[in-house]
């Protein structure tokens, strides 16, 4: 299972509009955009990565349930950035003043907004510099916290805005911080 990207030639950039028709017409497969209009036409992960995946998404969503600071989003949900990519991180949060600036029709479609908190979790095919990179732009984006989990080598990297990545070796949980208040995301559902 690889990640493809599709090449448009400068000419025929695929435009935000353009994308959203896409994703629209194909919601069988995942897209993403890049900032410069690069599609990206990811294959579905595998099973395993699919159930952990879903874990930490159950995680979130239950401390979400309880706390009320916000909205958790699952990985079949897109974000239009600042910069003008199209992105769906495996799971993601929203702090609820920002969600609740947006209009009803923002919320509807991709949001303009960047989630204060985003997961990528590893699948078997996914290229590391790639993730990292997707990692940096959410960051960059406005992004607090965002973990990139790595579950083939066990290891976990945080992204915070301001500070150095910081790569943590088979952690049991992992803190969501000043971001996240009281949510610890337990890692032996993960690992």
């Amino acid at each position: 299972m690889l990640n493809l990207t599709v090449i448009i030639p400068e000419a025929f950039k695929v435009t935000h509009e353009q994308f959203k028709e896409l994703a629209s017409a194909n919601r069988d497969i995942k897209l993403e955009r890049t900032a410069t209009g690069e599609l990206i036409i990811m294959a579905p992960t595998g099973s395993e990565t699919g159930n952990r995946n879903l874990g930490i998404e159950a995680q979130l969503w239950l401390w979400n349930r309880q706390s009320k600071l916000g909205i958790a989003f699952n990985s079949s949900t897109g974000f239009h950035l600042p910069n003008g990519a199209d992105r769906s991180p495996d799971a993601s949060w929203i702090k609820l003043e920002r969600w609740e600036a947006l209009s009803a029709e923002e919320k509807q479609g991709f949001a303009p907004i960047c989630p204060d908190f985003v997961v990528e979790l590893r699948s078997a095919s996914d290229n590391m510099k790639t993730l990292r990179d997707k990692m940096q732009e959410y960051i960059a984006n406005g992004a607090k916290l965002g973990w990139l989990i790595d579950r083939k080598n066990r290891k976990v990297e945080v992204y915070k805005q301001g500070f150095d990545v910081e790569i943590l070796d088979n952690p049991a949980s992992l803190s969501g911080e000043d971001v996240l208040p009281g949510f610890i995301l337990d890692m032996a559902e993960v690992w």
